[in-house]
């Protein structure tokens, strides 16, 4: 039996005009300013040296299904923390994702909420699908 290799999947950056409903549609309402602030600051302690603060990405899968944000000020940043053992540098993309996914661990912890772990599950799929997998899985470890 031949094993079909996994499908590589790629999320769209989320159009000006959709931006105002991203947030909230991941994050749901009553958190979306503390959800985004938590996302924030995880890629802080990710990457101290290359983030400091800016302008971010909105990513969504099969249009309108919204799964992370990444920074936009830079094409990668390095990643030295306490928060992985990875040491190095990753797309913009990759350390958004990883941002998201800290965030919405965190946030699922935190809340007990079974509508963050959804989010987080949903974003931890699609990343084994994603282009960067193996760099993914280097720095979530």
């Amino acid at each position: 039996m031949t094993k079909k290799p996994a499908t590589r999947e790629s999320a769209t950056i989320v159009p000006e005009h959709r931006r105002g409903t991203f947030l909230p549609t991941l994050f749901g309402l009553p958190l979306t300013s503390k959800a985004e602030n938590t996302v924030y600051d995880f890629m802080k302690r990710l990457s101290p040296t290359d983030y400091d603060g800016g302008y971010w990405n909105f990513y969504e899968f099969r249009e309108q299904t919204p799964l992370f944000l990444a920074p936009a000020s830079r094409p990668h940043y390095r990643i030295e923390s306490e928060l992985t053992e990875h040491r190095g540098e990753v797309s913009a993309e990759v350390a958004g994702i990883v941002a998201t996914l800290l965030a919405l661990a965190d946030l699922t912890r935190r809340y007990e909420s079974e509508f963050f772990e959804q989010r987080f599950y949903r974003l931890l799929i699609f990343s084994v699908r994603h282009p960067e997998a193996a760099e993914i899985a280097r720095v979530t470890g």
